[in-house]
């Protein structure tokens, strides 16, 4: 092994201990004493583990799983119930994006209508604004579709975004004319040719587009603040930070908040990261 290699691989190794430390601090934290958690000098591993933080997190609050009109299903806990927000709102958000993603892409990728360029210049011209300039129509929006308090309130804003239609796009350049013309000598229509041709030839693409538009609901803190406010409706992100506000001296029942917080974000990306990488590489291929 090379010198060079040997100094990247250090580097490679103190960069990996620094970033997953943060996490390392949260899940063990949530096992901690409040003696420990408050100490002066910090201590590194919990000498005796518990779940007094994440018996409070699981009985302080409770929640009806569900509730459709006077309906109400059984009550579950305040945390498990953001949780449930939170999952639905980013796997909502996700499935939507990559669909409504994937065919805008292939459309202004392989089809030649009349104002194709202005629209994809106006798509990438969006890509700058940020949510701020358009938080005050969206909300007047999601108010008169009766939306406002509800998780829909958070996906909807979502779906449309700029960004995946841009990546798409240029996924989708790549996907030969000549297959797309067999297939409709042989008689496949629009739809059948979208779905058995293009999208397994973009999958890579809708692999990164999906982990993007996960990370990029979950951790949408601004827009869930706005747009929600009762407590059952609430997700991880604002319980947690409610659980701050409520119980400012209590570091380990936040902890435990955060530690569950992150266990579907590591399952999503241990999914997805073949996908990730791979369209982080082809796209960068691309230009």
């Amino acid at each position: 092994m090379t010198p060079y290699r040997i100094f990247c691989l250090v580097v490679l190794i103190i960069l990996a201990i620094l970033f997953t430390f943060p996490l390392y601090w949260i899940i063990t934290g949530a096992f901690k004493t409040p003696a420990e958690i408050n100490a002066t000098s910090p201590v590194w591993f919990p000498s005796e583990w518990v779940m007094t933080n994440f018996t409070k997190l699981f009985t302080k609050q409770k929640f009806p799983l569900y509730k459709i009109g006077e309906l109400k299903g059984p009550e579950i806990a305040g945390a498990v119930k953001w949780l449930l927000n939170t999952v639905f709102m980013a796997v909502a958000a996700m499935a939507l994006t990559c669909l409504t993603a994937a065919m805008a892409g292939y459309a202004l990728a392989k089809k030649r209508f009349r104002g194709r360029i202005l629209l994809f210049s106006l798509i990438v011209a969006a890509m700058a604004l940020p949510k701020q300039v358009i938080l005050i129509p969206l909300l007047r929006e999601m108010s008169a579709l009766k939306l406002y308090n509800t998780i829909w309130a958070v996906i909807f804003p979502t779906v449309g975004w700029p960004f995946g239609v841009f990546l798409m796009k240029q996924f989708s350049e790549g996907v030969p004319n000549e297959m797309l013309e067999a297939a409709r000598i042989d008689g496949a229509n629009e739809a059948k040719t979208f779905i058995q041709i293009v999208l397994p030839m973009v999958k890579p693409g809708i692999g990164a587009l999906a982990i993007f538009t996960f990370i990029n609901s979950w951790n949408d803190y601004f827009m869930q603040l706005i747009m929600l406010s009762a407590k059952e409706n609430l997700t991880i992100s604002l319980g947690i930070a409610k659980l701050q506000v409520e119980n400012a001296t209590d570091f380990g029942l936040i902890m435990s908040g955060a530690s569950l917080a992150s266990i579907p974000i590591l399952i999503v990306f241990l999914l997805f990261q073949k996908y990730f990488t791979r369209g982080i590489a082809m796209g960068a291929v691309k230009g």
